[in-house]
């Protein structure tokens, strides 16, 4: 073969990986407006009003006969989604990965996640029954989704593109989210003038949120392909395979080591997600009106942050960009303990230095992962990643709970949280990630 001639099939290598990547960005772009929209802002106040009008006159709602506090219907129904979601992914990545045809697997799952958010449209009057089914279906279907996402990336991306490729989609789907949530805000706010009822003005919001994950879901469903692999074994049910996956990852110890310490420090990522507006609100006296604010700054500021530490982690690495987010992540927990209460001003300061190691620390997570993981079993371990993203994201709330519980001050429960960021730095500077990369089979880059 003459040197044109590879020339010329290295291009052609080159162009359809850029066009796959390009294809990759936008399921980021596609399913962010669902965990922003839906689960972050909008989905939980108005499930729960939509229990408490079903709810008998002690408060409590009865699915299947079982009482349940109506104000702890939308909690309980974010923890089953997690359930099935564990039950699930890891019987879905192996079966990708066994295929190799993870395209339709990945149309399936998005599918299932944007109808059953539009569907939340005739969530109305009692129907917390319907709107409870609806979360589990689309909270299980995103993580499944996400799962399989996640796998492309050591398959469209090689080793020395993943930071900024990781980076790149991160930064798409908090664009999204934070133009999506401008556009919710607006109906919202001015409901009124727009002729619908502040309910209906919220069903709007919700179903926008699935028709949005529906239609950009056809981007990367037409530009990702799938690659053959060899034929394995049959995948086993739920947690069998699970457990199949962690014995397998027992034969690359350091892989399994990067993988406890991004359980510890996305523990606490997760409960500062979820427990800032309850610090904002019960602490600091905000209104809700600030705090959706400081939601949408976290966006904004997210997209820079992605671009950021991917550009800072082709100087430096990976892990040591990340070691540097967990020290940022520290020290901006720390900060927001001193933060004054009735100073919006300050509260969104602290929104900002979230929003810019948020998206990056998470991004460049994924990449790194993605190079520990053994050829021809991505989405499989994509599951067990996926599990520990979400479905072990318990401790810290509990801690911050307890804390709560024990100090009655929620300055307390937020400063309790750097443990984990903490304790995460320590794991993760003991991996030898240069190793583990070798051990996992995959070729070393330059820098890491």
């Amino acid at each position: 073969m003459d040197t044109d001639t590879v020339r010329s099939a290295a291009a052609d290598d080159s162009a359809g990986r850029r066009r796959e990547q390009r294809g990759w960005y936008f399921y980021d772009w596609a399913c962010s407006v669902y965990s922003t929209s839906v689960l972050t802002v909008f989905l939980g106040p108005y499930l729960t009003s939509v229990a408490e009008a079903a709810a008998d006159a002690d408060g409590f709602v009865h699915p299947l006969g079982v009482p349940v506090r109506a104000g702890s219907f939308f909690a309980y129904a974010v923890s089953l989604s997690v359930v099935v979601a564990v039950l699930v992914m890891p019987l879905v990545g192996a079966a990708a990965d066994r295929t190799g045809r993870k395209k339709p697997l990945l149309a399936a799952a998005a599918y299932t996640g944007a109808a059953a958010t539009a569907g939340m449209f005739f969530l109305d009057g009692d129907r917390y029954l319907l709107g409870g089914l609806l979360l589990v279906a689309a909270n299980a279907a995103q993580s499944v989704a996400m799962m399989l996402y996640n796998s492309y990336l050591p398959q469209i991306a090689p080793p020395e593109e993943r930071d900024a490729v990781s980076s790149r989609g991160w930064a798409f789907g908090y664009a999204a989210g934070a133009l999506v949530l401008v556009a919710n805000l607006v109906l919202y706010t001015g409901h009124e003038s727009f002729g619908v009822s502040e309910g209906m003005a919220v069903r709007i919001c919700l179903a926008s949120a699935g028709l949005w994950w529906g239609a950009f879901a056809l981007i990367p469903l037409r530009r990702l392909r799938d690659r053959r692999t060899p034929a394995r074994e049959a995948a086993l049910p739920g947690f069998r395979q699970l457990a199949a996956t962690v014995r397998d990852m027992r034969r690359h110890p350091l892989t399994l080591a990067f993988l406890l310490a991004y359980l510890v420090y996305n523990d606490g990522i997760q409960t500062v997600i979820s427990q800032a507006s309850v610090y904002g609100s019960r602490e600091l006296g905000l209104g809700q009106s600030t705090l959706i604010v400081a939601v949408l700054l976290v966006q904004v500021l997210a997209v820079a942050g992605a671009l950021l530490l991917g550009r800072l982690a082709r100087r430096y690495g990976a892990k040591r960009t990340i070691l540097g987010s967990l020290v940022a992540w520290t020290l901006t927990l720390a900060a927001g303990y001193f933060l004054p209460a009735g100073a919006p001003g300050w509260f969104f300061v602290l929104a900002a230095g979230i929003g810019l190691v948020l998206g990056g620390s998470q991004a460049l997570s994924r990449s790194l992962f993605s190079q520990l993981v053994p050829p021809g079993k991505e989405a499989e371990y994509f599951s067990a990643y996926e599990i520990s993203d979400r479905g072990l994201s318990w401790l810290g709330p509990l801690l911050f709970g307890l804390t709560y519980q024990l100090t009655g001050s929620y300055r307390d429960a937020i400063v309790s949280l750097v443990g984990f960021f903490v304790l995460g730095f320590v794991l993760l500077a003991r991996v030898p990630v240069r190793r583990a990369i070798a051990d996992a089979g995959n070729p070393v880059p330059q820098r890491i």
